[in-house]
């Protein structure tokens, strides 16, 4: 990023094109105007230096007559007179009348002065003095001669009228020629200054901009090109959004249903139930549609499967009421539900709720066959693995299906006394009166030396049981519609810390209600603006999910975050379920995948594929690519191979009190 502002200070010190042109064109006109002027003014001077010589000799020549044949040239009282009349009535330097020996027999002379032209001009000029010589005769006898000098006042002064002339028409002529050949470039290269814009448009992905200015044949065949070009970019962009999307539903959607898969249900589980970071109490809930075989039968497959997608449909609006919980297919007609952060005691309610809807919809379409729906639950538990969670909802399934009707049944495997939702809403309603919430940092590093590129921010509870992490309060926060002012607290403890911590690059995640609420996004974009500058060293997360549930809010709090130069990125990528083509419109600066991808991801080639090609096609539409969860050296090592601009995890470094 330094390198990147560097060069951009040093293109701003570099002379535009238009400039360039302009100081070219410009110098040549100059020259032209200077050449013009130095020429006519050697002109001009060479004419009166032949106007001075011209004068010398008239002088001269009348005066030589004068003495010759009007007077006797051989009195000089009477030569003395006539000179003194012609030096009075002309302008001239000297006049003098010399014998066979050059001795002065009568003359005046005078300095040169009282000229109008400065005394720098005279120097310059530097005008001839010509002098002219006439023989004065009387009959056959030679008497002598006049010699005449001219006096160059009245030519400096003309000369210098002329010189003005000429510098005050070259000013205006030069003057108004730079201006209009700086309008004219001006007009001619307007084109350049939309490609401009129409390239930065690209960089920050936004392949909408045309330029439409027209120009020269030359130019407007560039943006016609450039036009094309983004064109093709962003159709290209389109095309990797969606090879992305297909790799994504290959390996983590079922084909019928749109659910998560079995084994990305499992993967997802195990980095739930296993990561020490994302480790926290829940319930897994296995369904189980009974006859289905038989409705297969009577039916047919392709109203199995339309089924199918019904109760999908159905689990789907489950999750969606159950912030961070997620649903997948089994097999047939076996499903999963996980639901992180609830209690046992709530969720047999849910549960109970939800089988009951299952129950109609498959007894409306197959009726007048019976129809069974039977689900069991189970609790995690410390040491608990995925495995062990799973084969206890098995278990719970295969008692609930001891009943001949529609039921649940909860394992005793893990039960304990869990909060319910009546009990955290007191804990979290609490905390936000006491702001009680505390701030803890994990580092987000890079590279084989580990360089912290920024640090995630999480949120912690004080409550009578002690500190509460975030995985434990923020899913029931969600439900309970209270994460709104855990955020807003939040925020305000993070720019408290940025303020104090100049050097400090932070990151937050917003809640999904959060982002869709219109009086939270007035709030933070309020505080924001008011913080200033050092809003663009804090990393704003809005999760896949939101995005896909929220999108209009979602587009609307992203932009005007990028407005105030807050750089944004996409949480938890790759649960979503989102098209990725929503890169393509929201100015994203960054992604960062979900723990489930990167959980024993050394082992996992379908995950590390789909992490490659990921990260090649941000990188190549210049969004950073993080990762969260990262556990083993293995799998550190793995996204080094990748190029991942940044990651986390307890391996990398643990979580530590901002205080």
């Amino acid at each position: 990023m330094a390198g990147m502002l560097g060069k951009r200070a040093q293109q701003h010190g570099v002379i535009t094109l238009q400039g360039l042109l302009l100081v070219f064109t410009g110098g040549l006109l100059v020259l032209i105007l200077m050449a013009a002027f130095i020429t006519s003014f050697g002109y001009f001077r060479d004419y009166v230096a032949d106007q001075l010589g011209d004068h010398a000799r008239d002088g001269a020549t009348a005066t030589g007559l004068s003495l010759s044949n009007a007077i006797d040239g051989s009195d000089p009282v009477a030569a003395a007179s006539l000179i003194d009349a012609v030096f009075d009535s002309g302008r001239y330097l000297s006049v003098e009348y010399l014998d066979h020996s050059d001795s002065l027999i009568a003359g005046r002379r005078m300095p040169l002065q009282g000229t109008a032209a400065p005394g720098w001009f005279i120097r310059l000029a530097s005008l001839p003095r010509p002098m002219a010589e006439a023989e004065v005769v009387r009959g056959w006898s030679r008497l002598g001669k006049v010699r005449v000098v001219s006096h160059p006042g009245r030519a400096y002064d003309e000369l210098w009228r002329i010189t003005v002339g000429l510098l005050a028409g070259v000013l205006v002529i030069g003057g108004a020629g730079l201006v209009v050949l700086h309008l004219l470039l001006g007009r001619i290269l307007s084109p350049l200054k939309a490609l401009e814009a129409q390239a930065r448009a690209l960089g920050q992905r936004d392949f909408r901009k045309r330029v439409d200015i027209k120009s020269t044949r030359e130019l407007n065949q560039v943006t016609e090109a450039m036009n094309q070009m983004a064109d093709d970019l962003g159709q290209l962009f389109e095309g990797q959004g969606k090879l992305i999307q297909h790799l994504r539903k290959v390996n983590n959607e079922d084909p019928v249903t749109g659910l998560a898969s079995r084994s990305a249900f499992d993967q997802r589980l195990r980095a739930e139930l296993e990561s020490e970071e994302k480790a926290a109490p829940g319930v897994l809930i296995m369904i189980q549609l009974g006859f289905f075989v038989d409705y297969n039968r009577a039916y047919g497959r392709s109203e199995g499967d339309l089924l199918l997608k019904q109760i999908a449909g159905c689990l789907q609006r489950f999750v969606k009421r159950h912030t961070e919980s997620f649903a997948g297919r089994r097999a047939g007609a076996e499903f999963a539900v996980f639901l992180p952060g609830a209690s046992a005691a709530d969720v047999r309610v849910w549960a109970e709720e939800l089988v009951k809807e299952l129950d109609g919809l498959y007894a409306d379409h197959a009726a007048p066959m019976d129809t069974i729906v039977h689900a069991g639950l189970a609790v995690t538990a410390e040491g608990l693995g995925s495995r062990d969670l799973l084969a206890a909802a098995d278990e719970a399934l295969v008692a609930a299906q001891q009943r001949d009707e529609s039921c649940c049944w909860l394992s005793e495997t893990g039960l304990e006394n869990h909060h319910n939702m009546e009990t955290w809403r007191v804990i979290i309603s609490q905390a936000i009166r006491d702001r009680s919430l505390s701030l803890w940092l994990q580092p987000m590093v890079q590279g084989g030396e580990q360089s912290v590129v920024h640090y995630q921010v999480f949120s912690r509870i004080n409550s009578p049981e002690g500190v509460l992490k975030a995985g434990l309060f923020v899913p029931v926060a969600e439900r309970l519609g209270l994460i709104k002012d855990i955020d807003r607290l939040l925020i305000e403890r993070v720019l408290e810390r940025l303020a104090s911590h100049p050097g400090e690059r932070l990151a937050v995640s917003l809640g999904s209600a959060s982002v869709a609420d219109p009086e939270f996004r007035r709030d933070l974009l309020a505080s924001l603006g008011q913080a200033g500058p050092l809003v663009s060293r804090l990393w704003v997360g809005v999760a896949e999910q939101t995005i896909h549930h929220h999108r209009k809010d979602v587009s609307t709090l992203v932009r005007e975050l990028v407005r105030l130069g807050v750089p944004v990125l996409v949480d938890r990528f790759g649960v979503g379920g989102v098209p990725f083509s929503y890169l393509k419109n929201l100015p994203f600066r960054a992604m960062r995948i979900d723990n489930s991808f990167i959980h024993n991801l050394d082992s996992h080639d379908e995950n590390r594929f789909w992490l490659e090609s990921v990260v090649a096609i941000a990188r190549s539409r210049g969004v950073k690519v993080f990762a969260t969860g990262v556990e083993t050296a293995a799998e550190y090592s793995v996204l080094c191979k990748l190029g991942i601009d940044g990651a986390m995890g307890y391996h990398l470094g643990r979580p530590f009190a901002a205080d």
